[in-house]
């Protein structure tokens, strides 16, 4: 079948969005590389030493960085669909809340409110019952890491009121 002939048959321009992922993947790359190069002498007598495995990620990001490329190029990616601010806006402002309260508020309270955040952001409208949710379950998980696992976690109001 001619391509030429058939006007149904569309030509895909490349994918400017992987374009820029596979520069950034170079990128990232580059810098391992660099970072790597300062490390000289450390294998000591063997040859598996602390630079081995960086070099091997930075390869694989090159050889990730160059098939993305390609597949951009070639328009191989499948259609992007319409993004929406709205539900990404819930997400970065539940991060941010959680960033903001977690040392005055506590693990549990900041977590759930980012719980409760996200949720909406991925459709749930009810935060009347999300955030209580959210607490709970954060709370749960507060205990078992900061009381079983002994780890240290911000402790608010409500970790003091049980513990």
């Amino acid at each position: 079948m001619n391509k030429g002939n058939n006007p149904s048959v569309e030509t895909r321009r490349p994918d400017r969005a992987a374009l820029i992922i596979a520069v950034v993947l170079a990128a990232i790359a580059a810098v391992i590389f660099w970072d790597v190069s300062r490390l000289t002498g450390l294998a000591g007598y063997s040859q598996v030493g602390p630079m081995t495995v960086p070099y091997a990620i930075a390869c694989c990001l090159i050889a990730l960085a160059v098939w993305t490329a390609i597949e951009a190029w070639r328009g191989d990616f499948p259609e992007g669909e319409h993004q929406q601010a709205g539900p990404v806006v819930w997400i970065v402002a539940g991060l941010a809340a959680q960033m903001l309260l977690l040392n005055t508020l506590g693990f549990s309270i900041a977590t759930g409110i980012l719980f409760a955040l996200t949720a909406r952001g991925f459709g749930k409208r009810r935060l009347w019952l999300t955030v209580p949710v959210g607490i709970a379950f954060s709370f749960a998980v507060w205990a078992v890491f900061a009381k079983l696992l002994q780890l240290s976690l911000p402790a608010g109001p409500l970790e003091r009121l049980f513990f």
